[in-house]
């Protein structure tokens, strides 16, 4: 219930916006929050002792949006008469949701991969041991080992297929949930449902779910202790990051399209944000071997304040100073 009101929530913002204006941005929203993924896939999971999968769910919180951070970001525009584009708030969907799915499918494809490997070390350890003579009649047709004898019964596919891993992913309950409701918001008119069922049970049930995730992420805790430093590290960094590749395709969507200045702080804040509402229980259910401490931990103790303090005057200022006002 809690992802279904997530994605009505995106697709009540979506079905009330001008899709033709929101068109180059709502575009980039999709890139930025698919790079943030794999951007956190082959930076944060290559350092030591770092686990793919925790990264990788890391990328994933960090890819989706934060409405708080967003909130914060549209208050200071608001406060400093700076113009944004009344649909601007609703590019969350477009970067959240993209990341989230990029994520479970990309640590899907990691762990089945993984899994084939630990399959083949197992094969090749057992096709070492000596075959049975059995109904071989003539010597010479006598394989050497039962690795020869296995490649002759069965030719070895070592290939992960990527689109069934997809498909399954997108079957999963939690991106189920979250696109069912993303698509009741953009072609029906669930209004009345929402404010009268999903909303007022949101606050409380999210409420339980993260304080089972607390628990969970406290008895998992021990587990970072070697690792603890690099996700300080890409904890402050990665908003900076995140929000100057949002900020710089928000500047080709101005000179494209007119893309208000305002629009492009949007657009940069809400890349620097990571995700408090919708992410951390896709990801829990989506990638449930992702350790809870990693992403959560990252997220609110590090990246939220960072995306707050600092990077709201930062993106701001820099707009400032590239437009002369």
């Amino acid at each position: 219930m809690l992802l279904t009101k997530i994605g009505l929530t995106g697709g009540i913002a979506i079905r009330n916006s001008n899709l033709t204006e929101m068109v180059l941005p709502m575009i980039f929203a999709v890139i930025v929050g698919i790079i943030v993924v794999f951007v956190a896939r082959y930076t944060l999971a290559n350092l030591p002792k770092v686990k793919v999968v925790d990264a990788i769910a890391t990328g994933g919180l960090f890819g989706a949006v934060s409405g708080s951070t967003m909130a914060a970001g549209l208050t200071v525009l608001e406060e400093q008469k700076i113009p944004y584009e009344a649909w601007a708030g609703a590019l969350y969907p477009f970067m959240d949701i993209p990341a989230l799915v990029t994520a479970i499918v990309v640590a899907n494809i990691y762990l089945n991969k993984k899994k084939q490997k630990e399959a083949a070390h197992d094969h090749e350890s057992f096709s070492k041991q000596p075959v049975a003579a059995g109904d071989y009649s003539d010597q010479q047709d006598y394989p050497s080992s039962r690795q020869e004898y296995l490649s002759l019964q069965q030719p070895a596919d070592n290939r992960v297929k990527i689109w069934p891993i997809i498909e399954e992913s997108l079957r999963g309950p939690a991106l189920s949930a979250m696109l069912l409701g993303l698509a009741l918001g953009i072609f029906t008119q669930p209004e009345t449902v929402y404010k009268s069922f999903y909303d007022p049970l949101f606050r409380g049930l999210l409420s339980i779910l993260m304080l089972v995730m607390g628990m969970e992420a406290w008895s998992r805790v021990g587990e970072l202790r070697k690792v603890a430093q690099w996700y300080v590290v890409y904890s402050v960094l990665a908003p900076f990051v995140h929000g100057l590749i949002a900020f710089g395709l928000g500047m080709v969507a101005h000179y494209a399209t007119g893309f208000s200045w305002g629009g492009v702080v949007v657009l940069a804040v809400i890349a620097s944000s990571s995700s408090d509402i919708s992410g951390p229980p896709t990801l829990r259910a989506g990638i449930p071997s992702a350790n809870p401490s990693a992403y959560i931990g990252a997220s609110t103790a590090i990246g939220t304040p960072v995306a707050i303090g600092l990077c709201i005057p930062f993106f701001l200022g820099l707009a400032q100073a590239l437009s002369g006002g």
